[in-house]
């Protein structure tokens, strides 16, 4: 084993120790790395930044493959922006290279941890914009045929923090390009928190025309993220950790009376009026991770001072790694107490957002 552990290589801090870790500098290294571990039957892993990997205490033979290139350029198509991002590039330095270089569409995105290239891989989104709305094309490395190709975001099934890519090996993304507007203008504000903190009214968020100055926007997103402890900070362990842990389920609009039932039963008739549902294409609705945790009774904190795994005390949509020994086992415990108890009180069956590493939630 080596003496880097994934501990050093997540933002969670925790997970045991690689065989040997590989570190990328270059889109040709990443390439030749994979390529070679793949001829050997090499187990291997690809590490970003780290920010959704949940890793085991104890690993069989795998190796780390760090992706270090980082190369970010900028350049105007027509009316466009367009941002190239190598994998390795560090997300919310590429939103705030594009915010400074009066482009618009990715600010809502700012302050999110980890890279460039899990970006499509998640389709990561926020505060009402997602990944898929400013996506030009990716670059991979298809490990079945080995060839080097760029795709355009119809290949990658885009949904709800989901690609193709997502939980497979088929490809390593080398490098991303987005399509951003080029008159500094945010994506339409249609998120009620960040709306109101920008002065636009609930008509104007649903109606979904309304912008703002990117700049504007993201500092806004920013202040958003850290009071809810999801902008990274070495001396805050409310942010040692996956981000929201847990994506907001989606359920078919047929379950919802019997959630609603469950609500009033367990809340009462105020709470349950006032449930988050949003509409998530025909006959489907979705609901909020966060608010279901909640009225499940696990409030910030829990289980409270001492525990070395905890929720934030800021956002219970986070799992927290508090500094004090803890590991992966302590974390998966947690992650299923919480999963558990959603759905004993509610019915409604939460699914973990970051990949899965020599661990499992279902195990």
């Amino acid at each position: 084993m080596c003496e880097t552990t994934f501990a050093d290589l997540t933002t969670l801090r925790l997970g045991g120790a690689p065989t040997a870790v590989l570190r990328c500098p270059t889109v040709e290294s990443i390439v030749d790395n994979v390529r070679s571990l793949d001829a050997q039957k090499t187990p291997l892993l690809i590490v970003g930044g780290g920010s959704n990997l949940v890793v085991g205490d104890e690993l069989d033979d795998l190796v780390a493959v760090v992706i270090e290139a980082d190369e970010v350029t900028i350049s105007r198509d027509g009316d466009d922006v367009v941002v190239f991002a190598e994998a390795g590039a560090v997300w919310d330095d590429v939103v705030k290279a594009a915010v400074a270089a009066g482009a618009g569409g990715m600010e809502c995105l700012s302050g999110i941890p980890g890279s460039a290239g899990a970006t499509p891989v998640q389709n990561v989104g926020a505060y009402g914009v997602e990944v898929a709305q400013i996506l030009d094309s990716v670059q991979l490395f298809d490990r079945t045929t080995g060839k080097v190709e760029w795709v355009t975001p119809d290949a990658l099934d885009l949904a709800y923090r989901y690609s193709n890519l997502k939980f497979t090996n088929r490809a390593v993304v080398l490098a991303v390009r987005y399509r951003l507007r080029a008159d500094g203008l945010s994506a339409p504000l249609r998120y009620g928190e960040l709306a109101r903190r920008l002065g636009v009214s609930p008509t104007e968020a649903q109606a979904g025309e309304v912008r703002r100055p990117a700049a504007r926007v993201r500092e806004e997103v920013l202040a958003l993220r850290r009071g809810k402890g999801m902008v990274l900070d070495a001396e805050d362990h409310d942010t040692w950790s996956a981000g929201s842990f847990f994506t907001n389920p989606i359920i078919d609009e047929a379950e919802l009376a019997d959630v609603h039932t469950r609500v009033v039963h367990h809340c009462g008739d105020d709470e349950a009026d006032s449930m988050p549902v949003h509409p998530a294409g025909p006959g489907r609705v979705k609901l909020s991770a966060a608010w279901l945790i909640e009225r499940a009774g696990f409030t910030k904190g829990y289980p409270g001072q001492g525990a070395p795994v905890r929720l934030s005390t800021k956002h219970t949509l986070a799992l927290t790694n508090r500094g004090c020994g803890a590991t992966t086992a302590d974390l998966v415990a947690l992650a299923r107490e919480v999963r558990g108890g959603v759905a004993s009180v509610f019915g409604v069956r939460l699914v973990p957002e970051p990949v899965w590493v020599g661990v499992d939630i279902d195990a």
